[in-house]
């Protein structure tokens, strides 16, 4: 097959630089082993040689690699006759060899394999934009028990608006998935660039599996690094461990390099007037006398009426786009919506700037070597009033003054300023309560009224709202239902009964919503029938809340060796009110307990409030939150989620039955508790 379509996919031999190997090279390095006969008797799949190459000029960078690896999984074999290579923009996939081993001859398959060119635009409706292309490849007549060379690799050439590529690059290698065992593993990291490489080895363990001491170093222009393992099977636990990681940078300065970026979005920002060309929303913005609401518009505007596009070929690749263009076509990608809406802070006064920043690897920013390729997004930080906030225009379906609005959760940034470098984010104190709640429930005989209402603040009051503009009324109901159901502790006596059954007339209502103070207040009530708790060993009752919730259980389970804690939970405030016409034991001990924690990171108390036929427990949970908790200060942070655990999560009452007989058992119970 020598037909390629408009040079996405080449069939050619590989560059001098790869040092391909020959036919007889590869029929040795498929020999058999004790190694490879040992996984493979494990019933995995067995890699004999992965050569992996990055090789990098300032005009392009070429991704190759030869490997042979065993087809004896059906599902394997399922996925290498058909699979598909996504090539990006300006970006060629170069197949080298494609052959197997059957019964110990090479045998060539470029002549049985199909190439199909596909869209690869499955998110354009939702203004994800992508240029990219799927590459088909069919290979017929694949065989269980085949061995299965590989050999191709992926090039990309930059063009002007690769400006940041062609004068930093940047790659990551990251250690085997855990699954595969190899019997020769090599990367090479080829600089053909003419400036310095920088390396930076983190998480790689000793034979012990201790973590060892950060390595790094330089890889001149026209030299390499090389990275070899024999006879490897990761010993990395994925759960608990971080793969090991090799960061590869060209070397540079984060002062260096925010003084790079910075005049592209001057340049841009100081062309715009908003006055010029946006007069109908400077003649909107001047309506308002409060600058709360003027800053409230200015956000709500960027991000409802300007479309988000994200095109992932060019995020860290093109220069920002004018606030003009942005407005006039109601659309841009992240740093676009930024720009625009820096140029209207600006009109209004405001101090602000542009940050660079990464949602998804904002744990490793710290680890990683100074690269603007380590963002992969921008918003805006602005300061008001001696606060510093930080919004996101692209983010949509969000409320309220500027300190009421959402808060972003993320650690390290990079301002757009000049001589800046990485920065972290100080923690926070919410000035309110995310969610104050108060559930009360009043027995009568047998039958129970509850009611809770809720007040959800900043991001808990638009994921809310969210929730009930996108979801059946019914469904949310039932969600209200099954919520009770385990705080009443009903799972545990009645766990086969329909939720309809047990919370009778059930009726939810949003009772107000306050968009400037981005506060949304919610009912719910029902009546229940049989609404104790009931011992099914000693028919003893009780009436119980306890709302787990609070409990942080992802708090107490956390087990990783690598990776610090990221607090980031809502403060909540809560009043549970139980009460009933019956007698209760008022001097119970988890009844009557309360608890003050005063942590680091936050401040815990439970106050109760008990009476003959009923009680209170008001919960306070302050956290200092969007904060990195160090693995050596976790310890004292989850014994005080265990204490929390220990009962002070809601309130629960021991009902006294009626009647003399049931007074003595009582207090016998009591003599010998």
């Amino acid at each position: 097959m020598t037909n390629q379509q408009d040079e996405l996919y080449v069939i050619r031999k590989p560059e001098e630089w790869a040092k391909s190997i020959s036919d007889q090279q590869i029929i040795e390095l498929t020999k058999e082993t004790e190694f490879s006969k040992n996984i493979l008797d494990e019933g995995r799949d067995y890699c004999y040689f992965l050569n992996k190459k990055f090789y990098v000029t300032k005009e392009q960078h070429t991704e190759y690699i030869n490997m042979a690896y065993t087809l004896t999984d059906p599902a394997n074999l399922e996925k290498a006759s058909t699979y598909d290579i996504i090539i990006e923009e300006n970006e060629t996939f170069l197949i080298h060899r494609i052959s197997v081993i059957r019964d110990g001859q090479l045998i060539d398959k470029l002549q049985d394999i199909t190439i199909k060119v596909l869209d690869n635009e499955n998110d354009s409706a939702s203004g994800v934009i992508s240029k990219s292309k799927k590459v088909n490849i069919s290979i017929k007549d694949l065989r269980l028990y085949d061995i299965l060379i590989l050999e191709d690799a992926r090039e990309k050439t930059f063009t002007e608006k690769d400006f940041v590529r062609k004068e930093y690059s940047r790659y990551i290698w990251v250690s085997p998935d855990s699954y595969w065992a190899y019997g020769k593993y090599e990367f090479e990291l080829i600089n053909n660039r003419d400036d310095e490489f920088e390396y930076r080895k983190n998480f790689f363990r000793d034979e012990n599996g201790h973590l060892i001491e950060t390595e790094s170093g330089i890889i001149p222009p026209g030299t390499s690094y090389i990275q070899e393992l024999n006879n490897y099977l990761n010993p990395t636990d994925p759960n608990r461990e971080i793969f090991p990681y090799v960061d590869f940078a060209t070397k540079s300065e984060w002062e260096k390099l925010s003084n790079f970026i910075y005049p592209y979005y001057e340049e841009t920002i100081n062309k715009a007037n908003l006055e010029e060309f946006a007069p109908t929303l400077v003649e909107k913005l001047n309506e308002f006398d409060n600058i709360e609401d003027k800053i409230e518009y200015a956000i709500e505007y960027v991000q409802n009426h300007i479309y988000y596009i994200y095109n992932a070929d060019e995020m860290s690749g093109h220069k920002p786009q004018e606030a003009e263009i942005t407005f006039n076509n109601k659309q841009g990608d992240c740093k676009a919506k930024c720009i625009l809406l820096k140029v209207v802070f600006d009109y209004l006064g405001l101090n602000s700037s542009i940050i660079l920043l990464n949602y998804n690897t904002d744990f490793y920013l710290k680890y990683y070597l100074p690269s603007l390729l380590a963002f992969n997004h921008v918003i805006v930080k602005v300061e008001h009033q001696g606060e510093t906030y930080y919004v996101d225009p692209t983010m949509r379906g969000e409320f309220g003054w500027l300190e009421n609005r959402s808060f972003i959760y993320f650690c390290h940034y990079l301002e757009i300023k000049p001589n800046q470098t990485l920065q972290i984010r100080p923690s926070h104190k919410f000035p309110r309560f995310c969610i104050d709640e108060k559930v009360t429930i009043n027995i009568n005989g047998n039958y129970g009224d509850l009611e809770a209402e809720s007040i959800y603040r900043y991001n808990r009051a638009n994921n809310m709202r969210r929730y009930f503009k996108n979801t059946n009324k019914r469904e949310i109901v039932d969600s209200w239902n099954s919520f009770f159901y385990y705080s009443l502790n009903y799972n545990a006596d009645r766990p086969e009964m329909d939720l309809r059954e047990i919370f009778k007339d059930a009726v939810i209502e949003i009772v107000s919503d306050d968009k400037k103070r981005n506060e949304l207040k919610i009912k719910y009530k029902a009546r229940i029938e049989n609404p104790y708790f009931t011992d099914r060993n000693t028919n003893e009752r009780f009436l119980m809340y306890f709302d787990r919730n609070i409990t942080k259980t992802n708090v107490r389970d956390y087990i990783h060796k690598d990776a610090s804690f990221w607090h980031n939970f809502d403060s909540e405030k809560y009043e549970i009110n139980l009460y009933t016409d019956q007698k209760i034991d008022v001097n119970e001990k988890y009844t009557v307990q309360e608890s003050t924690i005063n942590d680091d990171y936050f401040s815990y108390t439970s106050r109760k409030k008990i009476q003959n036929n009923g009680g209170s427990v008001y919960i306070e949970y302050n956290p200092t939150t969007n904060h990195e908790i160090k693995l050596d200060e976790f310890e004292r942070f989850r014994n005080n989620h265990y204490i929390i655990a220990d009962s002070n999560f809601g309130l629960g009452v021991d009902i006294i039955e009626a009647g003399i007989g049931n007074w003595m058992k009582f207090k016998m119970k009591k003599i010998f508790k």
